[in-house]
């Protein structure tokens, strides 16, 4: 699985500036209250309340041309390289957000995710996914560097990892 994320993030960067599916955001009903600025619209439709928030700074700065198909991507090839493993895969991955700046990862499995440990080594997995491809290693010092660091150089802001359930961790990427 690791050589398939790696040659996917790879081709996904090789080829960019490919046109990505844009994923159509729910239209408020005219009976539908809009969030305030300060709330989280996707609370209470993919995941509950956060339990935890966090805010993660990266010494990386966002790659020029990193935008909302890039990102959309990215999540496609991280998802795509899930659902294609030989084993069943215990959450989901996604981005939302209207420039697709916000990466969500849902537990499908009961207490797969339940606790924050939980949360951190699926984040460490995915770290170790992405030392592993060619453009993390160009452009970070890959074994310093964390998946954090990936998401920020690719232009999101925000990563929830729930375990669909009652937990909640989200981080703000600065």
């Amino acid at each position: 699985m690791m050589n398939r994320f790696a040659t996917g993030l790879a081709v996904l960067l090789a080829f960019g500036a490919l046109p990505a599916f844009a994923q159509q955001q729910p239209k408020p009903t005219a009976a539908a209250a809009t969030p305030k600025a300060d709330e989280d619209r996707y609370v209470g439709y993919y995941y509950p309340k956060p339990t935890a928030i966090e805010t993660y700074t990266s010494p990386m700065q966002t790659i020029a041309g990193a935008e909302r198909a890039q990102r959309v991507q990215f999540a496609t090839v991280v998802s795509q390289g899930t659902i294609q493993s030989a084993y069943r895969v215990p959450y989901a991955v996604f981005v939302k957000g209207e420039k697709a700046d916000k990466m969500i990862i849902v537990g499908l499995q009961p207490g797969e995710m339940s606790t924050i440990f939980r949360a951190r080594a699926i984040l460490a997995n995915m770290t170790t996914m992405s030392r592993l491809s060619p453009f993390f290693q160009e452009r970070t010092i890959a074994e310093d560097a964390n998946f954090f660091d990936l998401l920020k150089l690719l232009g999101f802001h925000q990563i929830t990892i729930s375990d669909g359930d009652k937990f909640t961790h989200q981080v703000n990427i600065k």
